[in-house]
């Protein structure tokens, strides 16, 4: 078999160019101490979880990525939490631990519920402390939600961890060196927790393996004086492992409708 390939080489030597032909032999040379030497890796398929938004999930190709950071950004009432809200439903209804990591002490335990998501598999962690001055730095609160996160992350155990940097200003949150999230990334993977950061602006750079943009949309009322419900866009702004179904060239879109909780507890 070998003196079949040198054969076969030394007669399409001369049709090839150097450089295809420098090649093969590198290979040859290394196709025993190291089989895949230039061979690329293929594309591994990766794990996700539903958001319970079908027009999310449609966008990330199943969910958001397990084992990996997450980012969520938006502005004020853009959907941001609704989103992640409707996340952690998904996983606390199949009994799975999750935490709320609460920078901004901005969380309400009583529109997780109406949300579907069951606090009795929900650990909130409060940032902001009530003995804490009132003049208090927020990159202070920033540092706590940091700390909490990375002890939680390394401890695992924990299906998803949303961080809630809304309340953060940019320029705050900014102040997060990249070798955390980098920590944060790899401690996810190993643990395979998704970390789910919401905030104004993307933070986690490079170590995020998707970012959805979010942005708020009219209303939507009842009888013209009644809000019945909210209406938002979303927008895949930037993904790591994008599934070959789903790849454009530009960023895809699509909108999304969540209901008050007045409307489903009616409805209930």
């Amino acid at each position: 078999m070998r003196e079949y390939r040198r054969r076969k080489d030394e007669f399409l030597r001369p049709a090839m160019s150097s450089s295809t032909a420098l090649r093969i032999e590198i290979e040859h040379a290394l196709e025993r101490r190291f089989p895949a030497a230039l061979t690329p890796a293929p594309r591994a398929i990766r794990e996700t979880a539903a958001t319970g938004i079908p027009e999310a999930d449609a966008l990330l190709g199943g969910g958001l990525p397990v084992g990996a950071i997450s980012e969520v950004i938006g502005p004020k009432s853009s959907g941001r939490a609704s989103l992640a809200l409707s996340f952690l439903a998904e996983q606390t209804e199949e009994e799975r631990v999750c935490v709320w990591v609460d920078a901004g002490d901005a969380f309400d335990p009583e529109s997780a519920a109406a949300s579907g998501v069951s606090l009795r598999q929900l650990l909130w962690v409060r940032c902001n402390r009530e003995s804490a001055p009132a003049k208090e730095k927020p990159w202070t609160r920033l540092d706590q939600a940091l700390r909490a996160t990375d002890l939680l992350l390394q401890a695992g155990g924990f299906a998803a961890i949303v961080l809630d940097l809304s309340d953060m200003t940019p320029e705050d949150a900014s102040r997060t060196p990249l070798a955390t999230w980098f920590r944060f990334r790899q401690a996810a993977d190993r643990t395979r927790c998704c970390l789910v950061v919401l905030g104004q602006a993307a933070y986690a750079q490079s170590s995020a393996a998707v970012v959805l943009e979010c942005a708020p949309l009219q209303p939507r009322t009842a009888g013209g004086t009644l809000l019945s419900g909210f209406s938002f866009e979303i927008r895949r702004g930037r993904q790591r492992f994008t599934p070959a179904a789903i790849e454009a060239r530009k960023p895809p879109a699509s909108t999304w409708s969540a209901i008050g909780a007045w409307e489903t507890e009616e409805r209930a």
